[in-house]
């Protein structure tokens, strides 16, 4: 199974007057992750919204573990643990200097742009399948 990988290096506008990284900057990062991920597997979210499919989160989970600070170079691990034409989860690992922050998933449904759900193309499933697996 491929991971994607993702580089980021916290902001400072991205920490609270503790000096940690505010807790929902992590699922922005989640969103990094997927989006580089798609883009890795030959399509890119705007290519998909393009195609007429569009991702919506539908449920969203995120255990920290340790915070992360003002400069720190974090890498986003992203990889997909269910791949079915009406839902998708993405899960994420967040690490610093190989060390574990932040672990977590986002489960999509496709919709079309009326909002209403459909079944994804047999051509980006195809796509996505290498990053599909149990980490």
């Amino acid at each position: 199974m491929k991971v994607s990988r993702e580089e980021i290096r916290v902001r400072y506008a991205e920490t609270d007057q503790m000096g940690y990284c505010y807790y929902a900057n992590y699922l922005t990062w989640f969103e990094v992750g997927r989006s580089a991920l798609m883009r890795e597997a030959g399509r890119s979210y705007r290519q998909v919204e393009a195609d007429g499919f569009i991702l919506p989160v539908i449920e969203a989970h995120c255990n920290y573990k340790k915070p992360a600070r003002f400069d720190d170079l974090l890498v986003v691990e992203t990889w997909i643990s269910l791949l079915k034409t009406r839902k998708i989860r993405f899960d994420y690992r967040i690490l610093r200097d190989g060390e574990l922050l932040v672990e977590g998933y986002t489960v999509h449904i496709p919709i079309n742009p009326e909002g209403k759900p459909v079944a994804l193309s047999r051509e980006l499933i195809e796509l996505l399948k290498p990053y599909c697996g149990d980490r």
